[in-house]
C-alpha cells in the first residue's frame, strides 16, 4: 500500500480539488441536457456488411509457438483492430490505435510484443494503464498467451503491498504493467529502471488524461530511452493526447476502427423517479425482475457506492462493490465474483467504466448521472458485448 502521505497522494488530492468544480458543472449540464441522448428504445435488427479480415493469425510472421498459444486460447480470426495493427507493430512502427472498448485491442498489442520478446529475450515492455483492474486484466491476458513461452510479467498498482512488487521487479520480468502512481513510487524508490525498456504502451490514454495523470505520463515517458517503440491506444484522441503523440511517437501510424459512440446492441432508456419515491425504491423493484440477472450499477462517489451495496445486501440481493477506497485484493475478488455470476449485482464508481471485459452483463444502470456524456458512453459499453444485446437505464429524478 502506498504511504499515507506520499507525494503521489498529495498530487492526486490536488488534481481532484482542481477538477471538482468542472466535474460538478458537467454533471449539472448533463442533468438538464436533452434526455433523448439517454434513449434508444427501438431495437432494430441491422444488416451490416460482415468484416472480412485481411489476415489470419497464421499469416503473421510470428513464432510458431506463439501461434500455437493463440490457437489454445481459442482465437480464430483477428478482430478489426488486431487485423490492422499487428503487422505494423511487428515491424516496430509507432502506432496510435483508436478503438471502442471491447474490440480486442489488448491482444492487438500483446501478440506482436510477445513475439518481439521471443525473438529478442532482452526486450522489456512497459504498459501504463489508468486503473488497477485493467492492469490485472491485461496481465491475465498476457498469461493466457505466454504461459508456456517463458515470458513473464508483473503488475505494479496501488492498493496492494509494494514489497512483493519490488521483489518481482528484481527478477526483471519482460512486461511491467502498472498505474502511473505506483510506477512513480517505484521510480522514486529506485527499484524500477526505465533505461531497460525500449517499448512502451499507453492503454486507455484518454482515461488517464481524464484522471489527471497527464504530467505523470509525460514524466514516465521522458525517462524511457530513445529510440523506442511506442504504442498509444485510446477510445478518443483529444488535443492533449495529440500533443503527447507529437512529443513521444515517431511518424506514428494512426489506425481507427471506432464504429460510433454507442453500440447498436445496447438499448438505452431513462427511468423517471416518480414523486414520493426514491431512486432506491425504483431500483429494488427493477432488480427483482428475472431479466435483471447480471447488473452493473454506477454511482458517483466511493461512499455512496459502498452504502448502496450494503443496503442491497441487507435486502437479500447478492451484491458486491468496487471503488477506490477498497484494497486491490478485495476489489479483484468483487470483480471476479461478478464475472463468475456468483453475485447478481456489482455497484461501482467509474473505475469500472473502461477497459474491463465482463461477459453477459444484462443491464447497466446509471444510478447517479455520469460526469460527462463520454463517461456515459463508456459506462453503457459494459453491456451489449460480443454480439449480445444489453440494456442501459439512466435514473432521472423529478425536476
Amino acid at each position: 500500500m502506498q504511504p499515507r502521505n506520499s507525494p503521489y497522494q498529495s498530487r492526486a488530492r490536488a488534481n481532484f480539488t482542481r477538477n471538482r468544480t468542472q466535474t460538478t458543472r458537467n454533471r449539472s449540464q448533463l442533468k438538464h441536457a436533452d434526455i433523448a441522448r439517454f434513449i434508444n428504445k427501438s431495437v432494430v435488427t441491422e444488416t451490416v456488411e460482415a468484416f472480412v479480415p485481411q489476415h489470419r493469425f497464421s499469416d503473421f510472421p510470428i513464432e510458431q509457438r506463439l501461434k500455437d498459444a493463440i490457437i489454445r486460447k481459442g482465437y480464430t480470426e483477428p478482430t478489426p483492430i488486431q487485423d490492422r495493427t499487428i503487422a505494423h507493430i511487428l515491424r516496430k512502427a509507432d502506432v496510435v490505435g483508436i478503438a471502442n472498448t471491447g474490440t480486442g485491442k489488448t491482444a492487438a498489442f500483446l501478440i506482436p510484443l510477445i513475439n518481439k520478446i521471443l525473438v529478442q529475450q532482452r526486450e522489456r515492455v512497459l504498459i501504463i494503464v489508468p486503473t488497477r483492474e485493467l492492469a490485472v486484466q491485461i496481465a491475465e491476458e498476457l498469461n493466457g498467451f505466454a504461459r508456456h513461452l517463458n515470458v513473464r510479467g508483473t503488475v505494479c498498482v496501488g492498493g496492494t503491498g509494494i514489497g512483493r512488487q519490488i521483489q518481482e521487479l528484481r527478477a526483471r520480468p519482460h512486461f511491467v504493467i502498472g498505474t502511473p502512481g505506483r510506477l512513480k513510487d517505484l521510480l522514486e524508490r529506485k527499484v524500477l529502471n526505465l533505461s531497460e525498456f525500449r517499448t512502451a504502451v499507453l492503454d486507455e490514454a484518454d482515461r488517464m488524461l481524464d484522471m489527471g495523470f497527464i504530467k505523470d505520463m509525460r514524466r514516465i515517458l521522458s525517462l524511457l530511452p530513445t529510440p523506442r517503440h511506442t504504442l498509444f491506444f485510446s477510445a478518443t484522441i483529444s488535443l492533449e493526447i495529440k500533443k503527447l503523440v507529437g512529443e513521444f511517437l515517431t511518424n506514428p501510424i494512426e489506425i481507427s476502427v471506432k464504429t460510433g459512440d454507442t453500440a447498436a446492441s445496447v438499448e438505452q432508456d431513462i427511468v423517471r423517479i416518480p414523486p414520493g419515491q426514491t431512486k432506491l425504491d425504483v431500483l429494488q423493484k427493477l432488480l427483482t425482475q428475472p431479466e435483471f440477472n447480471k447488473v452493473l450499477i454506477f454511482g458517483r462517489t466511493k461512499h455512496g457506492v459502498e452504502k448502496l451495496s450494503k443496503i442491497l445486501i441487507s435486502q437479500g440481493f447478492r451484491a458486491e462493490s468496487i471503488h477506490g477506497n477498497k484494497l486491490q485484493g478485495r476489489r479483484q475478488k468483487a470483480l471476479d465474483s461478478f464475472k463468475r455470476a456468483q453475485v447478481q449485482i456489482l455497484v461501482a464508481t467509474d473505475v469500472a467504466a473502461r477497459g474491463l471485459d465482463i461477459d453477459s452483463v444484462s443491464h447497466v444502470i446509471n444510478y447517479d448521472l455520469p460526469a460527462s456524456h463520454e463517461d456515459y458512453i463508456h459506462r453503457i459499453g459494459r453491456t451489449g458485448r460480443a454480439g449480445k444485446r444489453g440494456k442501459a437505464l439512466t435514473f432521472i429524478e423529478h425536476m
